[in-house]
């Protein structure tokens, strides 16, 4: 089955009041972030296979049929993370194609309630990407080689990463125009975003640095040099690189800037360096941030979160579970 969220205009009665055309569509397909989609589809075809090969109805699907498919994936140890998404997956393919509440999902969350506690029981902890802070970040600028391409490349994709907080998808649409230089650093447009509903956009003020491998200003500069020395001026910032060092057409995938940040732990020698994720970027700098005592606000702001965001107060309390320790200075 398609991985789009809303059925085609076949699929709904025949009344004209219960059509819409295709554009409009498209439009409401276009509106839910493009990883979210992809992520949705292939929960969804996960579920209308297993349906299939169970005999069980896809749409309308029963509550039943929704715990049933939740303890399957419990069988499978999948993370309650990735089954939370399953089931948000099938409710959305349920109310765009006219079975809003469906189906009801009472069984299935306590299915994966007690999936939850059987992974406790047996020691499984939700895995983490560690974050990215300033020694792993220079580690791993010093495994780039700053006399490729794909080196200068990657090494502006590592500090705008941590300076901007970014997000690997906001990365990955950076167009040059997107950046301009000022007197006191970079400003930085964000076009849209995760969290950003309406496409309004955001500015990142970003300071010049005082270390040359990690100044966001120095390392911009030199992609961009070099760049223009090939012949591109504007388009995509995070440029493909093939395997011969040649830039290509097209940029970066945010799976791409994924994969690079892990390469680019494991060339480092990082310990775990299999863990890290482009994640560990955007968790790297409100740490850092945090640990030089920058108000919670200031670090919402910037990194695009809502203040009262239980994810930025996450990486603020992992600094301060150490700073202010009860047990620090007692004489231990």
């Amino acid at each position: 089955m398609s991985s789009e969220l809303v059925p085609a205009a076949t699929n709904l009665p025949a009344h004209l009041d219960n059509q819409i055309s295709e554009s409009t569509r498209d439009r409401i397909e276009q509106s839910v972030p493009e990883n979210t989609r992809a992520a949705y589809g292939r929960q969804w075809e996960a579920f209308v296979g297993w349906c299939s090969s169970v005999g069980r109805t896809v749409l309308p699907a029963t509550a039943e049929t929704l715990a049933e498919y939740v303890g399957h994936l419990a069988d499978l140890d999948r993370a309650p993370s990735t089954i939370e998404q399953g089931i948000a997956a099938i409710r959305t393919v349920h109310r765009h194609s006219g079975h809003p509440g469906l189906p009801d999902t009472s069984a299935a969350l306590a299915v994966l309630k007690a999936h939850r506690q059987d992974r406790a029981t047996a020691g499984k902890r939700k895995r983490k990407a560690p974050p990215i802070t300033l020694d792993p970040l220079r580690a791993m600028i010093d495994a780039t080689d700053l006399s490729t391409l794909t080196g200068l490349r990657d090494r502006v994709l590592l500090v705008l990463g941590f300076a901007m907080m970014a997000r690997r998808s906001e990365l990955a649409a950076l167009d040059i125009a997107d950046v301009t230089f000022t007197e006191d650093g970079l400003v930085v447009l964000i076009r849209k975003s995760k969290t950003d509903k309406d496409a309004v956009g955001a500015e990142v003020t970003i300071p010049r640095g005082s270390h040359p491998d990690t100044d966001p200003v120095r390392v911009t500069r030199a992609w961009l040099d070099a760049l223009a020395e090939h012949g591109s001026v504007d388009g995509p910032l995070l440029r493909r690189i093939n395997r011969w060092g040649r830039l290509q057409d097209g940029r970066m995938s945010g799976a791409a800037v994924n994969e690079r940040v892990r390469c680019l732990a494991c060339a480092a020698g990082l310990p775990r360096a299999d863990t890290f994720t482009a994640h560990g970027l955007r968790a790297g700098g409100p740490t850092e941030a945090a640990k030089a005592g920058t108000p919670v606000a200031f670090i919402a702001e910037h990194g695009r979160w809502s203040p009262m965001s239980p994810q930025v107060h996450e990486y603020v309390r992992a600094v301060d579970r150490w700073r202010d320790n009860p047990m620090r200075g007692i004489g231990l």
